[in-house]
């Protein structure tokens, strides 16, 4: 295997730092198997950082910069002994198993000196990749069962933290989950199983879009059928029980409440008129570009901001890395969730600021104060 080429952060990468970060970031190339990646490294005041693995095949440095900033928000209000981090491979996820395999474990190998990174799964990676990568070098999150791991998609972590932060959400924004009608964009291992979770507790999911497009039905889908549907055939559309419409029709759908569960920015100020809901609750990293979620507030739409709503797989994650049980793991999503949306949305009327304003404050607050500690800060 060749030396990984690793080289620190270029001069036009300065534009994406502050005060909190990034503390790090490393580029890695490998062309004996084609392995582009970028590890970001935001901040590890509060402790190692945590942070997903993501494949695609259109990822940047400041796309990573950008999740990694968030999972340092994330971690810090959700009260986790751990800084923010992640890691992107430019790759397609659905490439030949053994390829991927390969790549996985040569990016372990890479990043066996950083230890103040922990890498956990993420879009385009599963608990399989975790387990590579803790064969290589011995550190992962998001684990199979059978070596020790709390499985994160199986229980849905996610995606109950977002129904847990929705429930929370109710006597401020006046959206009662027994009734609201709910539109799911990224119908992947987050979204069906927050839309699960919240038909569970009364909702009635009329929409679900993935990669590929959009099924609705404003009588109401079956998740469990629609589940299987994609299971079986890789999309959503054709589900015999709804009409199936572009990728983008989703943003159409008269809902109140709509989730963002797929990729960064699929909302922005060139199409966040056509969202016709009363709640937004994001279920994915960064959906919403900062344009769009001040347009929403002009509009009288409540937003759960990202990393409140959708803590519960890191927060799952963290129980895991400190030796925690499942039933440990979702006693403490639901506990951390319902304080942390609770929190922002008091804080947002005290202040009268938005949501996202306040998430950002009260986070930031708790990362800076960690950061006082250090004797570097002074």
């Amino acid at each position: 295997m060749l030396v990984n080429h690793l080289k620190m952060m270029k001069d036009s990468c300065w534009q994406i730092s502050d005060t909190l970060g990034p503390e790090k970031i490393v580029y890695i190339n490998n062309s004996a198997v084609d392995l582009r990646a970028i590890v970001v490294v935001d901040n590890t005041s509060v402790g190692p950082s945590i942070g997903g693995v993501r494949m695609a095949a259109d990822v940047t440095v400041d796309e990573c910069a950008r999740l990694a900033r968030a999972m340092t928000l994330k971690n810090a209000a959700a009260g986790l002994p751990h800084g923010g981090g992640k890691a992107v491979i430019a790759a397609d996820p659905k490439i030949d198993p053994a390829h991927k395999e390969r790549l996985i474990r040569t990016f372990a190998a890479a990043i066996r000196e950083l230890a103040d990174y922990i890498p956990g799964p993420d879009m385009g990676t599963n608990e399989t990749a975790m387990a590579w990568i803790r064969d290589e070098i011995g550190r992962s999150v998001g684990l199979p069962a059978e070596v020790g791991g709390i499985p994160l998609d199986e229980i849905g972590a996610t995606g109950y933290g977002l129904s847990v932060s929705i429930r929370a959400a109710e006597k401020y924004c006046e959206v009662p989950i027994a009734s609201a009608r709910v539109a799911v964009q990224g119908f992947g291992s987050v979204g069906h199983h927050a839309a699960r979770f919240l038909v569970d507790l009364g909702a009635t999911l009329v929409a679900a879009a993935d990669s590929s497009g959009t099924i609705i039905n404003p009588d109401g889908l079956d998740v469990a059928a629609l589940t299987e549907h994609k299971q079986q055939s890789g999309t959503v559309c054709g589900f015999a029980h709804g009409e199936t419409g572009s990728v983008d029709a989703v943003l159409d759908v008269e809902c109140d409440i709509w989730i963002p569960a797929a990729r960064p920015d699929v909302v922005h100020i060139d199409n966040v008129d056509r969202l016709r809901t009363r709640l937004v609750a994001e279920g994915a990293n960064i959906p919403i570009t900062e344009e769009a979620e001040e347009q929403l507030a002009a509009q009288g739409v409540t937003v759960i901001p990202d990393f409140i709503a959708n803590a519960g797989g890191v927060i799952c994650a963290a129980v895991e890395y400190h030796g925690g049980s499942k039933s440990t793991a979702l006693s403490t999503i639901a506990e951390k969730i319902n304080r942390n949306t609770i929190d922002v949305f008091e804080y947002a009327k005290a202040q009268s600021i938005t949501t996202r304003q306040a998430a950002n404050e009260i986070a930031e607050q708790r990362v800076r104060k960690a950061m006082s500690y250090s004797r570097f800060s002074h």
